[in-house]
C-alpha cells in the first residue's frame, strides 16, 4: 500500500462542487482532491446554470461566457397537454455542458492542489484525523475531510446515511441533440410521470435531460419507446424528439436519484453540492447550488482555524441550512404540483391570469448574486 503526505484537507469527489472548493481553499490550505474519472467527461445533469454564481466563477477564474456558454433569459413550462407559458427569467443565466464547464474548473484546480485520478473505497475519523483508502491502494491522512461525491456513492453507504437506506422511485437519463432551438431559451416540458429540461450548450447543441419515475419507465423496453409512447403524449416533446438527431451513441442515465433531506456535516465530514442536498432538477438550480455551496463552506474556514473543529462544523451546518432549505423545500412543492395533472392545469390557470407569478415562484428556488 502506497503512503501519501498529509494533507490539510482531502475532497472526495471532482465534481463542479468539489472543483470550485478545490479552488476556493487551495489558495490557503494543503488540498487532496480524490476523483475517479479523469476530465472533461459527460454526467447526467441539465445544462442550465442561474446568473447568480456567475460573478463567483469569475472570481475562481472560470469564464463560462468567454468560452461559449449560451446567455438565457426565458423560460418556457408545458403541460402534459402541451399547453405552455413564456416567462422572463429573474436573474437569467447561461447554458454550458459539464463536460465544458467542469474541465474549465479543472484547470484551475490543478494550480491549488493535488489531484488524485483514484476511487475513494474508505474513510474513517480516529484521534482527530481521518484516513482515507483508495481502490488503487493509496493511503492518505488529513486533519479534515470534504464530501462531494455527488447523487448517490458507495461512500454514503460506508458512512451510513440514511437516505441511502430508503430505495428512491426516481431515474434521470441525458442526451445531447442536434435541434433548431432557441440560445436564449430554457424549456420544462412536462410529462406522465416526469418533466424533460431543453437548453443549449456552448457547442450549440440542445440537452435534453429529463427526471421520471420506475413505474412510469417500467412500462415499456427501451429509452427510444419511452420517448416516443409516454413523453411525445406532450406535443411540444413529440416536435422536439420527432426532428431533433441524437449525438451520443446511447443516452446517460443515473437510477436511485434521492431528494430525502440529508446532513451538511456527517461523521465529521463537510458535504457539498449533491453530496449535502438534491433540489428538484426543475428548479434549474443544481449545478448553481454545488458552486454556491463550496463558496460558504471556503468562508467558514476563513473565519475559524483549522483547530476549531466543533465551530466550523457548526457554523457550516447552519449557513447551509439558512442559505438552501427554503429553496429545497420551494422544489418539493413545484415537483408535487407539476406531477399531478389537476394541480398542474389550476397552476398554469392562474399564472395565465397573472404572469408576474412565475418570475416570483422561479426567484423563491434562486439566491441572490453572490460574489
Amino acid at each position: 500500500m502506497k503512503t501519501i503526505n498529509d494533507f490539510d484537507i482531502a475532497i472526495i469527489g471532482g465534481g463542479l462542487a468539489g472543483l470550485a472548493t478545490t479552488i476556493a481553499m487551495g489558495k490557503n490550505h494543503r488540498i487532496l482532491l480524490i476523483e475517479k474519472d479523469r476530465y472533461p467527461r459527460h454526467r447526467v445533469c441539465g445544462e442550465y446554470v442561474s446568473n447568480e454564481v456567475l460573478p463567483y466563477l469569475r472570481s475562481l477564474g472560470v469564464y463560462p461566457i468567454e468560452h461559449g456558454a449560451k446567455e438565457i433569459n426565458t423560460l418556457q413550462i408545458s403541460t402534459h397537454t402541451g399547453k405552455s407559458i413564456t416567462s422572463n427569467l429573474p436573474m437569467g443565466g447561461f447554458g454550458i455542458s459539464r463536460y465544458a464547464l467542469e474541465q474549465l474548473l479543472y484547470e484551475q484546480a490543478i494550480q491549488h492542489a493535488t489531484i488524485q485520478f483514484e476511487t475513494c473505497l474508505e474513510i474513517d475519523f480516529k484521534e482527530d484525523r481521518f484516513s482515507i483508502t483508495t481502490k488503487e491502494g493509496s493511503q492518505h491522512t488529513a486533519r479534515y475531510v470534504i464530501g462531494a461525491f455527488g447523487k448517490r456513492s458507495n461512500l454514503d453507504k460506508q458512512l451510513e446515511r440514511k437516505f441511502i437506506q430508503k430505495k428512491s422511485p426516481w431515474l434521470a437519463v441525458k442526451g445531447h441533440y442536434q435541434y433548431n432551438f432557441e440560445d436564449n431559451l430554457v424549456a420544462l416540458h412536462n410529462f406522465k410521470g416526469g418533466y424533460c429540461g431543453l437548453s443549449k450548450t456552448e457547442t450549440g447543441v440542445v440537452n435534453a435531460c429529463y427526471l421520471t419515475t420506475y413505474s412510469s419507465f417500467k412500462k415499456v423496453k427501451s429509452i427510444q419507446e419511452f420517448q416516443q409512447k409516454v413523453m411525445s403524449k406532450n406535443p411540444l416533446l413529440d416536435v422536439f424528439f420527432s426532428n431533433a438527431k441524437s449525438l451520443f451513441d446511447e443516452p446517460l442515465t443515473i437510477s436511485q436519484i434521492s431528494f430525502e433531506n440529508k446532513k451538511p456535516v456527517e461523521n465529521h465530514i463537510f458535504m457539498v453540492g449533491d453530496s449535502a442536498g438534491l433540489i428538484h432538477p426543475l428548479c434549474g438550480n443544481g449545478m448553481a447550488m454545488a458552486v454556491h455551496s463550496a463558496k460558504i463552506l471556503s468562508e467558514v474556514f476563513e473565519k475559524h482555524p483549522l483547530t476549531e473543529r466543533k465551530k466550523l462544523e457548526v457554523a457550516y451546518a447552519t449557513l447551509w441550512k439558512d442559505t438552501f432549505s427554503g429553496r429545497l423545500r420551494t422544489g418539493r412543492l413545484i415537483q408535487k404540483i407539476l406531477l399531478r395533472p389537476s394541480l398542474a392545469k389550476t397552476s398554469f390557470g392562474i399564472a395565465k391570469l397573472f404572469p408576474s407569478m412565475v418570475p416570483f415562484v422561479v426567484s423563491k428556488t434562486h439566491g441572490d448574486i453572490i460574489v
